[in-house]
């Protein structure tokens, strides 16, 4: 019984490593190298730009993210401006051009 469960144990244990090297080995980029990303590209440009609108504002940034509006490519922005006299945060949404 001993030498059944070590055999089974041995080979699960290769099961998983064999699983585990072809993740790795299929985990390749999917865009060529020498494409940049525009989505993530756009998604640190909006963080970047809504760090700033949070600072104009003198909230914090809660969310920044890449839309369409109109055919044209916007950063909707979400800042948590602090309440007057110790009451909650107020949500501020703004949309900015992303160029």
């Amino acid at each position: 019984m001993k030498t059944l469960r070590s055999h089974f144990r041995t080979a699960t244990l290769a099961l998983c490593a064999a699983g585990l090297f072809a993740s790795q080995a299929l985990a390749i980029p999917v865009i060529a190298p020498d494409q940049a990303s525009p989505i993530l590209l756009a998604a640190s440009d909006c963080y970047a730009i809504g760090q700033q609108v949070a600072e104009q504002n003198g909230g914090t940034l809660a969310k920044a993210s890449q839309s369409t509006r109109g055919g044209q490519p916007v950063c909707v922005i979400v800042v948590l401006v602090p309440g007057k006299d110790g009451q909650r945060p107020r949500r501020s949404e703004i949309v900015v051009p992303q160029n």
